[in-house]
């Protein structure tokens, strides 16, 4: 039995230990695609979505019945002593009017039959939902753009720890053949220290990237809204993802600024301002509202109200409220005053979005264009520094040329090794930004 035990608790573990270790395969749009579900920013925008929907049916109701209840119980600790003279003789009669104690249970219905601000609630009720709804669409767009990124990050990180290593394999070789070359006398020590000093500063940059490389990984899961532990592996290349990219068609995209996110929420908060004059100026008009109640009382010296043969008493009420503004020593001229001016202000800075937006849409394409530009350009240096650092290799070996010379060539390849890679980064993140710039879809 016990052996049964053992090998149920070692299958389920085992089994647990496996899920944990699971590796996610996920392509750059299909984390994206993820993260707009399952990243937090966007968890929350969504929640305020539906608590603006909640705001909105709150501020519905107010228009609507309402229903209250009430009970009141009073009971005189020493009841009120009147005094009246019956007779007229200049002498006052002490009197107690009423019970010790009484009960009031009733019910009212109340309806608003006018009220301007309600109006202009019901208006703002809206516009505030649009805010939430527009705040989760540029909350994707940032999240687009932040997958894009730190995706890229890890490719990087993969791709430079591919050319290290590869470096490292190459520099290693070329070292021990020095070593044999200064064992037998034909080169100097110099030669092979200059090596090794190379040698250490790359093993020096892997083991660095290696920490950049787990670094990125949880980032990109915390960007997706995973746990940092949770094990990626990303279909995509550094290089195809370049090439996916690059594309001069987005530099003659038509922008569209009423369309773009930014407008649209600096045009809502134009409305908002707009309806929050309104406000001020329906403050000024009458409010009318209707009331009807129901009600039973009962009185008694002693607290005897649930004894059957207890009396109640009903009554019922119907009435209409009309409040009129008459003067208030001109705080509402001076509310709307201010009110007009926060609406002036909206338009100054709706204008001011409007010239921003396009300013940026242009930067974005000029630096898209630009990371084009240099990543043609490194992809040229790379060839030209892989045939420089392998013609003074076998200069070096020949006896043609010093160590110095062949660390030159080495750095000068490794310089241009990472300006490539960073160059398809930039690719990739600069193409993303002017997606963002020019409000592109999600799923562009």
């Amino acid at each position: 039995m016990k052996k049964y035990i053992f090998s149920v608790f070692v299958f389920f573990f085992l089994n647990y230990i496996q899920a944990q270790e699971k590796v996610i395969r996920l392509s750059m749009q299909e984390a994206i695609d993820y993260a707009i579900k399952n990243n937090y920013d966007n968890k929350v925008a969504s929640k305020n979505i539906k608590a603006a929907e909640e705001k909105k049916w709150e501020t519905t109701t107010i228009g609507l019945p309402q229903i209250t209840g009430s009970v009141d119980y009073q009971r005189w600790i020493k009841q009120q002593v009147q005094l009246a003279d019956f007779n007229n003789d200049g002498i006052d009669e002490e009197l107690i009017f009423g019970k010790k104690q009484t009960i009031n249970a009733g019910v009212t219905l109340t309806q608003l039959i006018f009220d301007g601000t309600y109006l202009v609630g019901l208006q703002s009720a809206k516009t505030y939902l649009k805010i939430s709804e527009q705040a989760k669409e540029k909350t994707e767009l940032a999240t687009r753009e932040a997958i894009v990124n730190a995706y890229g990050n890890v490719l990087v990180a993969e791709k430079s720890l591919e050319i290290l290593n590869s470096n490292k394999k190459i520099l290693s070789k070329n070292l021990k053949e020095t070593q044999k070359i200064y064992e037998n006398g034909l080169i100097e020590l110099e030669n092979v220290e200059q090596l090794q000093i190379t040698l250490g500063n790359l093993e020096n940059n892997i083991r660095n990237t290696q920490r950049l490389q787990n670094i990125a990984y949880q980032m990109l899961n915390i960007a997706m809204g995973d746990s940092i532990q949770k094990k990626l592996e990303l279909t995509d290349t550094l290089e195809s993802l370049a090439l996916k990219h690059t594309s001069l068609d987005l530099l003659s995209k038509q922008f569209n600024i009423d369309g773009h996110i930014d407008y649209k929420i600096a045009a809502n908060n134009r409305e908002a301002n707009r309806l929050l004059l309104k406000l001020e100026k329906n403050r000024q008009l009458p409010t009318l509202s209707a009331f009807m109640n129901y009600q039973y009382s009962s009185f008694s010296d002693d607290f005897s109200f649930f004894n059957s043969e207890q009396k109640w008493f009903g009554s019922s009420l119907l009435g209409v409220s009309l409040d009129v503004p008459i003067f208030g020593s001109f705080r509402a001229r001076s509310r709307i005053r201010q009110a007009r001016i926060e609406l002036e202000n909206s338009d100054i800075r709706l204008e001011e979005v409007k010239q921003k937006l396009n300013l940026q849409a242009e930067t974005a394409k000029s630096e898209y264009q630009l990371s084009i530009e240099n990543y043609e350009t490194a992809k040229k240096n790379l060839l030209l520094a892989e045939r420089i650092e392998k013609k003074q290799q076998i200069k070096f070996f020949e006896g043609l040329s010093s160590s110095f010379d062949l660390s030159q060539a080495q750095n000068q390849l490794y310089t241009q090794q990472n300006s490539y890679v960073q160059s398809m980064l930039s690719v990739i993140a600069r193409k993303a930004k002017l997606e963002t710039a020019l409000n592109l879809p999600i799923n562009n």
